[in-house]
């Protein structure tokens, strides 16, 4: 029997580490990230980082708590995020600033840790510019899955920053209150990872990484149940919300991307 969500997220911080179901891969080469560009590093504010994944050529999905400033509880303008698709070795694929953010609208940064707080950890990011690389090919999404499951996940995280890592084979362990519980192997910087299924014969995001956690001395991580928070952060964005304080990010006069040097972050906070 597995322990109540709300208890296993009081344990994002025990640090203990478990054996995965499989190794992670790290992606460095062209040939091994073929296929996976479209997932990319977020660069928030030249405090920290977070993983998202396109999927639409402007829309990028990731962690709510990634848009707030863990020392304040502040909401972080999100002309201060960049979008690094397929970041690998100090190169991405591309570069993108971000046009507006939406955060799911029963998500609470300040609430008590709960599995409320988790279901709900999900944003879309809608980028300045659309990314129409062909080699970066946004994923679909699809249903939430079911309890035994094999997923997958591409990540970036502690000192694996410079290149994203797949897990091709981890595992639904548990679906509680909303909240996925998996096996994947997770790591500070991890948050909003995607989740992926394969049962289609192609990924498709059903998942993205919120917290990290503990049962029975086993890591876990635990995401959202997409389907429906997806559908309200796209509704949002359909009413024209996601400015912050301009209706414009603000830019270099040169439009290029700042550089910055990025802190790590922790899955259950950016």
């Amino acid at each position: 029997m597995f322990r109540p969500v709300a208890a296993l997220i009081i344990l994002v911080l025990t640090g203990a580490t478990a054996l995965a179901d499989t190794r992670l891969k790290r992606l460095d080469t062209g040939d091994d990230g073929r296929g996976w560009e479209a997932v990319g590093r977020l660069d928030i504010d030249g405090r920290g980082f977070c993983t998202g994944a396109l999927i639409a050529p402007n829309l990028v999905l990731t962690a709510a708590h990634c848009l707030y400033d863990k020392s304040t509880g502040d909401r972080v303008d999100h002309a201060r995020i960049d979008f690094l698709a397929g970041w690998r070795n100090g190169r991405a694929s591309a570069y993108r600033k971000i046009r507006r953010a939406v955060a799911h609208p029963d998500y609470v940064y300040e609430a008590a840790v709960s599995a409320d707080r988790v279901r709900n950890d999900v944003a879309l990011l809608e980028l300045f510019h659309p990314i129409q690389n062909t080699q970066v090919v946004p994923f679909l999404t699809d249903e939430r899955p079911h309890k035994g499951q094999e997923i997958g996940i591409v990540s970036y995280a502690r000192d694996r920053s410079e290149a994203p890592s797949l897990q091709e084979i981890c595992d639904v362990v548990a679906r509680q209150q909303g909240v996925l519980v998996m096996s994947c192997d997770v790591d500070f910087g991890a948050s909003g990872a995607p989740i992926f299924s394969f049962t289609s014969g192609q990924p498709r995001v059903v998942s993205v990484v919120s917290a990290m956690a503990q049962v029975e001395g086993r890591k876990v991580s635990l995401g959202t149940q997409l389907t429906q928070p997806l559908h309200d952060l796209m509704g949002a964005l359909d009413a024209g919300e996601g400015y912050f304080q301009s209706d414009a990010p603000q830019m270099s006069a040169t439009g290029e991307r700042r550089d910055i040097g990025a802190k790590f972050a922790k899955p259950g906070g950016s």
